[in-house]
């Protein structure tokens, strides 16, 4: 099923190994072929291939097994990783209620949670200097569906790195915040103060459009050096840097804590769903998370405590989620095409993408099942 398949039995020296691919449900599951050493024949599988048969393996799209066991993988496979509708959640609440009132289960989705920035520490937010959301893309995501600030999802599905769910997306709040003895009180106060974002990430953008009614580009200085969310969050509580742009679960937990918001920076989110899912579980899924969003509505108290699931272990002893508000709201309505061309117009004018915006048409970007039409 591949060209380099015989160059792979080769070099691993097992030329009766058989393969079996499915492209669909395999690829990106683990690094790429580049990472392993595959010319040394004392060739030594890192840790992560250990649990082969219960979880999966990236071979340039192959898995290989023993030809006498190939019967007992495949139906393996089938059974217990390729029928499953893979779900990265992203700092919300949506996902866990959907998973605690059976909402996945009760439209018929057979699924699995793979939060692909979760650890103990936070450590898997610190992803170096100007290594963002859109970079995660680049170089895959590993499931079928995973959120990041519209921006970027409109960029990378223009790409060519998946596609935008067109049927709805989500307004989630962020701020600027400061310690709160800080001397900075007014946004005018931020002029030339490095404030730690994302790179090409929703704290990007969104940092650049609240400060511009109060500062001149030249005054308005990002620092793309602390990661991700929890990273930046992190750097702020230990005195690193001197302002941060937080969202989700970090933006309450500095409002707990008493730091100061300086500038609200609310902004848009949008779905990336990878080439090969099904749409008909892309639909599922976002019917779960529709009904999940109605119970956020209604009582959101009983709900925030789910914060707590994606935080490092380091803070969760001082988070009291009861002051906690209900973050991210996914709204219903179409992405649409003039939503789509406006943004790209507006990431042109700044200059975010050195390299150009994708090429592929707002048709060709999308993924939708029966586009709604807008409200009036």
């Amino acid at each position: 099923h591949h060209s380099q398949a015989d160059d792979l039995r080769a070099r691993f020296k097992v030329p009766e190994w058989g393969a079996f691919c499915h492209t669909a449900r395999l690829r990106n599951r683990l690094p790429t072929s580049t990472e392993f050493n595959l010319t040394v024949p004392s060739y030594s599988f890192p840790s992560s291939l250990l649990n082969l048969f219960k979880t999966y393996i990236k071979v340039v799209g192959l898995v290989y097994f023993p030809q006498n066991c190939q019967h007992d993988v495949k139906a393996t496979l089938e059974r217990d990783v390729m029928s499953k509708f893979i779900i990265a959640p992203h700092m919300r609440l949506h996902e866990w209620i959907a998973v605690e009132k059976g909402y996945f289960v009760e439209v018929g989705l057979a699924y699995e949670l793979e939060d692909q920035l979760l650890s103990a520490t936070g450590d898997r937010h610190d992803l170096g200097d100007r290594v963002g959301a859109y970079q995660t893309f680049e170089k895959g995501r590993t499931c079928d569906v995973s959120s990041a600030c519209h921006w970027t999802v409109n960029v990378a599905a223009a790409s060519g790195h998946g596609k935008l769910y067109a049927n709805a997306y989500s307004v989630s709040p962020c701020g600027i915040f400061v310690p709160n003895d800080s001397d900075i009180e007014t946004p005018e106060d931020l002029a030339n103060v490095p404030i730690s974002v994302g790179f090409q990430s929703g704290s990007h953008y969104s940092t650049i459009q609240a400060l511009e009614p109060f500062l001149s580009h030249n005054e308005i200085n990002l620092s793309f050096a602390d990661g991700l969310l929890f990273k930046r969050m992190e750097n702020l509580i230990d005195g690193v840097v001197p302002a941060v742009s937080l969202f989700s679960g970090p933006y309450y937990f500095m409002e707990q804590l008493g730091y100061r918001k300086v500038l609200d920076t609310s902004f848009m989110m949008a779905a990336m769903v990878s080439e090969d899912a099904e749409l008909e579980d892309v639909e599922k899924y976002f019917s779960a998370l529709r009904m999940a969003q109605k119970d956020i509505d209604l009582r959101q108290e009983l709900y925030t405590h789910y914060y707590r699931n994606e935080f490092p272990e380091r803070f969760k002893d001082q988070m009291d989620t009861r002051l906690f508000g209900p973050g991210e709201r996914i709204v219903f309505e179409p992405y649409s095409r003039e939503i789509f061309d406006k943004s790209r117009e507006w990431i042109a004018e700044r200059n975010i993408f050195e390299d150009g915006l994708g090429v592929l048409t707002y048709e060709e970007s999308i993924v939708a099942s029966k586009m709604a039409e807008p409200a009036e």
